[in-house]
């Protein structure tokens, strides 16, 4: 495009010659260097963006720009005067449109020209981006001589998302820079999935480093925004509209070549054709992914690295740094972790506050927003973090009355498990373990009632209670695993939850006790197949049909592991009938109406000690009934009377009492292994595209078909 000969001039104020536009980018991405305090950039900022370029010079101008930036500075240069456009935004009472307009373009541009040369770069130092400039120019006088350009950049975004409530008026400018600070803190997809000292992430490094009130004031905005779900004016004006309404400028290849350049989101298409549901969404989801990407970071320390004296970065105490990496603390998972509800703070009741800025909102708000959105699955990780990091949230979920808000969402995603990843079924089941370890929590879900249950297919629910429904969907899940996925994890965690709720089970409904015990005849059925296959691998052994060490560890390995499950299961049912037999009439009933599954395991040694309980509650209610004189035949009805008469004298004599199984949940020795690309995997798969041949944070399949000449797709 080359460089304009001179600085372009737009004549009357607001009023932009033909043409114009041209010369500016074309200046913007040239070799001239345009010195920071010079009037084209107030030009440039002020400018209609009002262009309509075709992908190829788009391209082409990136290209340029990134050529040109190592000798011009110009990405610095206009990364500093967005950060002075936002401190006008903040500063003044009143924001004119004019100054709200310098800001967005400042930062639009600034997330056009970074996300390219981010994905890029040749370099994993991020050379490419310069960001560094001579703080003696002139017009830097009062640029802070001990902070570098891009600790600059993140404070000023930072303070305004975190200082500025989201108006008509300012809702544009949120936008662009929470979509900025995707851009920004893309860095960590160039690279590896394990964090090491020698990564490089200038910006979100130096948002890491910003002060606790600035942390918590955008940790407070961004949940804010996820509750109050702002809406963006569907017939509002922004800058970047042409006159007419319709896309201008470079946000014109939004849609045709968002795949290289722009987010697919920053053609503004969506604000005048979306729904007012679709554009409500878009800043409460933007800021809901920007504080996962925040939260989940860990910044890893060089074992010859000193900790700032600051505190502002400390490494985990309780690491040996020669056995495992040591991790900078994230003030924003701190921040996150230490919320309190703003109608009740149990630290300043007992006397208690905690020192520095506190994140304060409101938890009722919060479990609502979360209940209306956990169909999303970023949404669920913030369930997750939550609920898992932060002590007084965890506790104010296990005493709320209508648990149904959070959970019958989960149960119903669970229940589709087909259609949803496997990460995602993890965080699933992991929230239900953590609840699960409450005995609170496993008493109050079997006495609240469902009076229906519409997304259940098999059969109708009517008047069940949440604790069966739960019970009836981790089988389910588990007999969904043990088909498809076939994985040991998620097999074990749904067996963990259902041991926690044992002992607590109270009037199990009748599919679910008939579930229950299905669920240990399917097992059991698996058992038997593996142990005839060792067997049979055993004996042609013994006739030296083949010999020792072909022998698949496979199989011994396998039916170790249903063994496991299988004395699980038999342990839950334990767990019922010990402690909770009277209330569970229809629990007696299914192990009643199908006892011959249990006979196969009877003088087994692993599960010997655990049935001689379950026959002793068969061989009750079997004597009874033979005692019994009927006219005819026994019927449903008349054993369910019987078991209930007879629950009532149930004393529990000749039963053994075991401990109880409780299982808890912990994290991995390296979440961020984890979480990390999980979060990227989430803003990748809602639209933030990126050049796949530079990521490294997890594996992408590249598509090289239907791209463009220089380009891929995700």
């Amino acid at each position: 495009m080359g460089a304009a000969p001179s600085t372009p001039r737009l004549g009357e104020v607001g009023a932009a010659p033909p043409g114009a536009a041209e010369q500016m980018f074309a200046a913007l991405v040239g070799d001239k260097a345009y010195p920071i305090s010079s009037e084209f950039w107030k030009q440039l900022f002020e400018l209609p963006l009002t262009l309509q370029w075709p992908r190829e010079r788009v391209l082409q101008a990136c290209h340029a720009f990134a050529q040109n930036n190592y000798n011009t500075k110009h990405l610095t240069k206009i990364l500093i005067h967005l950060v002075w456009c936002l401190q006008e935004c903040t500063s003044a009472s009143s924001v004119s449109y004019g100054v709200y307009r310098k800001a967005i373009n400042a930062a639009y541009i600034s997330s056009i020209f970074l996300k390219f040369i981010i994905e890029n770069a040749k370099a994993d130092n991020w050379q490419e981006l310069c960001l560094h400039i001579d703080k003696d120019e002139k017009g830097l006088e009062n640029f802070p001589s001990d902070q570098t350009v891009e600790y600059f950049l993140m404070k000023g975004v930072l303070n305004y998302i975190g200082s500025v409530d989201v108006s008509p008026e300012s809702c544009y400018l949120h936008h662009e820079l929470l979509n900025l600070m995707l851009v920004l803190m893309s860095t960590q997809l160039c690279s590896g999935p394990s964090p090491e000292p020698k990564d490089v992430h200038p910006f979100i490094d130096a948002a890491m480093l910003q002060e606790s009130t600035t942390v918590g004031s955008v940790v407070q905005k961004l949940l804010l925004n996820f509750v109050r779900r702002p809406q963006i004016p569907l017939n509002g004006s922004h800058p970047v509209f042409s006159d007419n309404g319709g896309p201008g400028v470079l946000q014109r290849v939004g849609s045709a070549a968002a795949n290289l350049v722009l987010l697919p989101y920053y053609t503004f298409n969506y604000l005048v054709n979306a729904s007012a549901e679709g554009a409500t969404s878009q800043l409460a989801d933007n800021s809901l992914l920007v504080l996962l990407i925040l939260i989940h970071y860990r910044k890893c320390i060089s074992m010859t690295e000193s900790i700032p004296i600051d505190n502002i970065y400390m490494s985990d105490s309780n690491t040996n740094i020669k056995d495992a990496p040591s991790f900078h603390e994230n003030p924003y998972c701190k921040a996150l972790n230490n919320a309190k509800d703003i109608q009740f703070d149990r630290a300043d009741v007992e006397g208690n506050a905690q020192n520095g800025p506190v994140v304060r909102l409101s938890f009722a708000s919060l479990f609502d927003a979360l209940g209306t959105c956990l169909k999303d699955e970023s949404s669920v990780l913030l369930l997750y973090s939550l609920v898992h990091g932060n002590c007084d949230f965890q506790e104010y979920v296990l005493v709320r009355t209508d648990l149904d808000t959070l959970l019958m969402p989960i149960l119903e995603m669970l229940y589709n498990a087909s259609r949803k990843t496997s990460n995602q079924i993890y965080m699933l089941l992991i929230i239900l373990l953590i609840l699960s370890q409450d005995s609170t929590f496993n008493a109050s879900v079997h006495k609240l009632v469902l009076p229906s249950v519409p997304w259940y297919q098999e059969r109708l629910m009517h008047q069940t209670s949440l604790g069966s429904l739960m019970v009836v969907i981790l089988i389910r899940t588990i007999k969904y695993n043990l088909s498809k996925l076939r994985d040991v994890y998620l097999h074990t965690n749904c067996l963990a939850i259902l041991a926690n709720m044992g002992p607590h089970v109270h009037r199990l409904s009748a599919y679910a006790s008939q579930r229950l015990v299905s669920l240990f005849d399917m097992l059991s059925r698996k058992y038997a197949k593996l142990a005839e296959l060792k067997n049979d691998k055993a004996s042609k052994i013994i006739s030296d049909q083949i010999e020792p060490d072909n022998i698949s560890d496979d199989t011994s390995t396998e039916l170790h592991i249903y063994t496991d499950f299988l004395r699980i299961v038999l342990e839950i049912v334990n767990a019922i009938l010990t402690y909770a037999l009277p209330r569970n009439p229809e629990v007696v009933y299914a192990i009643l109406h199908r006892q011959e599954v249990f006979q196969p395991f009877k003088n087994h040694p692993r599960f010997n000690e655990l049935l001689e309980n379950i026959y002793t509650v068969l061989d009750f209610f079997n004597s009874r009934m033979d005692m019994q004189q009927l006219d005819g035949e026994w019927s449903v009805d008349k054993v369910l009377e019987l078991i209930n008469k007879n629950c009532r004298s149930w004393r529990g004599e000749g039963m053994k009492m075991f401990t109880q199984l409780r299982f808890t949940y912990e994290q991995e020795s390296h979440p961020e292994e984890f979480f990390i690309p999980y979060a990227w995997r989430l803003i990748l798969s809602r639209g933030f595209s990126f050049n796949p041949g530079a990521i490294n944070l997890f594996p992408v399949e590249i598509h090289v078909d239907d791209a463009q000449p220089g380009e891929q797709k995700v």
